[in-house]
């Protein structure tokens, strides 16, 4: 089995692996680093489950290889949370809409969801539901993560207006 070293930063840290050149990015992100928000749905990049940023675009780590990673900046789930494990605001909209059920999926959406919040530009919900689209949930019926979004994107634009 060939195997490769990549070097990427992960959550804000910069990391190091040798991997096999088969690896895909969430084997490696679970495997080695233990990143348990990036999961295991249909590895196919159907469902969605396993997305993460990479240089701030999301993408479906299960058909993204680990080799591709190489020099890129990764952000999972985890690396939302501040220093003292404090979760995001996005986050706390996940829960304070009711956005979350069985949960497997909420980590896909909230990375999904990320470009929208810091878009300087208002999304409409027919976009945020596009824009998540790649994303499936068989529990919440989609309307409260649509709410949790964009309730998100409009705080924050409204901090930065008052800023």
């Amino acid at each position: 089995m060939a195997r490769k070293v990549v070097t990427c930063t992960i959550n804000g840290k910069k990391r190091e692996y040798s991997v096999d050149l088969r690896s895909s990015l969430s084997d490696m992100l679970r495997g080695n680093e233990g990143l348990e928000s990036v999961k295991h749905g249909c590895d196919v990049g159907e469902c969605g489950a396993c997305t993460v940023l990479i240089d701030g675009k999301p993408f479906n780590s299960c058909i993204y290889l680990a080799i591709w990673a190489e020099g890129k900046d990764i952000v999972t789930l985890e690396g939302l949370s501040d220093v003292k494990g404090t979760i995001s605001d996005i986050q706390q909209a996940f829960i304070d809409e009711g956005a979350v059920q069985c949960g497997f999926c909420t980590p896909g959406f909230i990375m999904s969801s990320i470009p929208i919040i810091t878009s300087e530009t208002p999304t409409s919900r027919e976009e945020i539901r596009k824009q998540v689209s790649g994303n499936l949930c068989r529990c919440t019926g989609y309307e409260n993560i649509v709410n949790a979004i964009e309730k998100t994107q409009k705080k924050r634009m409204e901090e930065r207006k008052n800023k």
